[in-house]
């Protein structure tokens, strides 16, 4: 079954309306995707985490089928405090003032920023497959500009990636989701259906740009703003990358995230591509337990 025991529903918070699964029962766990997916991606895990947590899922503003501020100058609407402002909202609003996160690619990237601007509320951190954005521009190089070329495709001003990807949404989707590995059967039927009708929202796309310029701009402000004033994850942080992706090819992770954390840190690769709880849940779960 497709989430199985969850409920489907629609809440707002910080001023936005957000899509998002909820179920289970024990102390609060917040979920947060990746693009081009949306809360679907935890299809896998959830119903197994919700046998020890209340879970919650949801999509981040812009994706899946929550609200999508529309392109501005500055994309403040985009930047991860304000994405972590939604989730840090959210969560009280549901009455679990602190909580802890799980979180994968745009949504690990949102988590950090959680856990710098409300360290009250984050009580443990999982992040997969990501090193934290500064990092990644302050140590790009050749390998890095071809590897990750979306990154700098996606944050070329508004239209021109926009209408780019309009022309052909699945296809768009496709290449975008073939890196690692190349064969996507693991991508569930129902959750690709809904990766491709939450792309083919308006807005959805637009939006996805606005997080990579933001990523690119106003994000790196706040994190050099965060790294001035010595802020650092403060709570306990779990790493997983995927052995057959490019994070653990290009970085000691686990380092990397010691220079951003104070708290400690451990973690290790999965067997598996960028895809972690949808290529190999059974290994993000053991991890998951042991950290939880």
């Amino acid at each position: 079954m497709f989430f199985e025991g969850f409920r489907l529903e629609t809440r707002e918070a910080n001023g936005i309306a957000l899509r998002l699964r909820r179920g289970g029962a024990g102390p609060p766990l917040l979920l947060l995707h990746g693009n081009p997916q949306t809360h679907a991606m935890w299809h896998r895990l959830a119903p197994a985490l919700a046998r020890r947590f209340t879970v919650i899922a949801p999509d981040l503003r812009g994706y899946g089928l929550s609200a999508k501020p529309p392109v501005s100058a500055d994309h403040a609407a985009y930047a991860k405090r304000a994405m972590a402002q939604d989730m840090a909202a959210l969560m009280r609003g549901l009455g679990h003032p602190r909580f802890g996160v799980v979180s994968h690619d745009r949504g690990a990237r949102v988590a950090h920023r959680l856990a710098l601007d409300h360290p009250e509320a984050v009580e443990r951190l999982c992040v997969m497959d990501i090193v934290p954005t500064l990092h990644h521009f302050e140590h790009a190089d050749m390998a890095f500009a071809l590897g990750y070329y979306h990154w700098f495709w996606l944050a070329q001003p508004h239209p021109q990636p926009e209408r780019l990807i309009g022309q052909d949404v699945e296809l768009w989707f496709d290449i975008h989701t073939s890196r690692e590995p190349k064969d996507k059967g693991f991508f569930h039927p129902e959750a690709r259906a809904d990766y491709l009708a939450a792309l083919r929202a308006p807005g959805t796309v637009a939006a996805i740009c606005e997080d990579y310029r933001a990523a690119a701009t106003i994000d790196l402000a706040h994190d050099r703003e965060s790294r001035a004033a010595g802020r650092r994850v403060a709570c306990p942080l779990l790493a997983l990358w995927g052995r057959k992706g490019k994070i653990g090819q290009w970085y000691d992770p686990l380092a990397v995230w010691r220079a951003y954390a104070e708290g400690p840190v451990s973690g290790h690769a999965v067997e598996s591509g960028h895809y972690l709880a949808e290529e190999a849940p059974e290994e993000v779960l053991a991890a998951l337990d042991a950290f939880l």
